[in-house]
């Protein structure tokens, strides 16, 4: 066989193109399963931080007011001054109200429970009271 005859018949056999197919099928099944539910796990990271930032807030509050909100003031109180507000900054202590990754607003409660000052929460991916796995409420400690 000539070097020209060679060339016109070189390429992939069927067997190779079939074993390419089969590695990168495994390396997606491979990738897809260390990704799927991540994206649960980051926005229960996200929320912790953002209750973290809030709190930081409602402790900003205390500093300037000697209390907390009350609960009927809510978090509202760290973005538009409450009558009982005695010092407020001005535009608030937060821009605007947070919500959870889910769309949520946080929760809050004022005296809190279990020997916390507050209770300050998201209500999980569900969106209601309770829950256990990524729907169960996620508080600021």
């Amino acid at each position: 066989m000539n070097a020209r005859n060679r060339r016109l018949q070189s390429g992939f056999t069927l067997i190779e193109v079939m074993v390419v197919v089969a590695i990168l099928g495994i390396l997606a099944t491979i990738v897809m399963t260390n990704v799927i539910g991540k994206d649960d796990q980051a926005r229960v990271t996200t929320t912790m931080a953002s209750l973290s930032s809030v709190a930081k807030s409602l402790d900003l509050f205390k500093l300037d007011n000697h209390k907390y909100p009350t609960t009927d003031e809510g978090l509202n109180a760290l973005v538009e001054k409450p009558a009982s507000a005695k010092t407020y900054p001005d535009g608030g202590y937060l821009s605007r109200l947070p919500e959870d990754p889910w769309g949520n607003v946080f929760q809050y409660v004022y005296p809190g429970s279990n020997g916390r000052k507050y209770d300050l929460y998201s209500l999980g991916a569900d969106g209601v009271e309770g829950g256990e796995g990524f729907d169960a409420d996620i508080y600021y400690e």
